[in-house]
């Protein structure tokens, strides 16, 4: 079974897909799983209620890796429906792996380019929270134009947020931190629940991952910004 993500040509893109196969394992709850948790690029625009069978929270997550955070977030939140996008094969054939186990119903994955699925499978005004956690920061100055925090993207989120809707990042690198506050300070219709230029604390519905866990016991930072829309 061929598995790879979903996306459209374009000259720069914000992450490279990763070397590494799919366990047996992986591969298994991917073709077991997928008819259940899966969403398709190819499919054009979703109604989120419809997916769920039901009305209520939505929130989108772009890059959860493995996945171990969003699935404890559809856990711990069973009134909240939450859709997942990655481009990492293993990641995905892990999240649904684990969803199975928990036999969760609130959660669907896409396994495909986040700017692509935003741009053509989403309606506006129909998220409620946007989470983007640790994005790759693309460190090196010349490498900045990749990072996926950029203007264009932030009013492209402010257009499927809901009224009131929240836009929440978290990076561990400072740089990177001051660049999406400064670039959402700047945003036309967003408001920083934390006030005017400051960094909010870790909310509780954001699980500390493990990566994270072990950067603080040697001392590195993590930043959390979290945005209101306004207009």
């Amino acid at each position: 079974m061929d598995i790879r993500p979903e996306y459209r040509k374009k000259s720069i893109r914000s992450y490279v897909v990763r070397a590494g196969r799919m366990t047996e394992a992986q591969r298994k709850a991917y073709e077991v799983s997928w008819p259940t948790y899966g969403l398709k690029l190819a499919n054009g625009v979703i109604d989120t209620d419809a997916v769920f069978g039901r009305s209520g929270p939505k929130v989108l997550e772009i890059g959860f890796g493995m996945g171990d955070s969003l699935v404890e977030m559809a856990v711990a939140e069973p009134e909240t429906d939450f859709i997942g996008i990655e481009v990492h094969p293993p990641g995905v054939g892990t999240i649904m792996n684990n969803a199975r186990l928990h036999q969760l119903s609130n959660l669907r994955v896409y396994l495909a380019d986040a700017n692509d699925v935003l741009d053509e499978c989403f309606a506006e005004q129909s998220i409620d929270r946007l989470q983007l956690y640790f994005p790759d920061p693309w460190h090196k100055k010349k490498h900045n134009k990749r990072r996926i925090v950029q203007s264009a993207f932030v009013q492209k989120i402010r257009r499927k947020l809901r009224a009131d809707g929240i836009l929440h990042m978290a990076t561990d690198w400072q740089h990177y931190a001051e660049q999406m506050l400064e670039t959402l300070g700047d945003a036309e219709g967003f408001e920083n629940c934390a006030g005017v230029g400051a960094y909010s604390e870790r909310p509780e519905f954001r699980p500390l991952t493990k990566f994270e866990k072990r950067g603080q016991r040697l001392g590195h930072g993590v930043w959390d910004l979290i945005f209101k829309k306004t207009s």
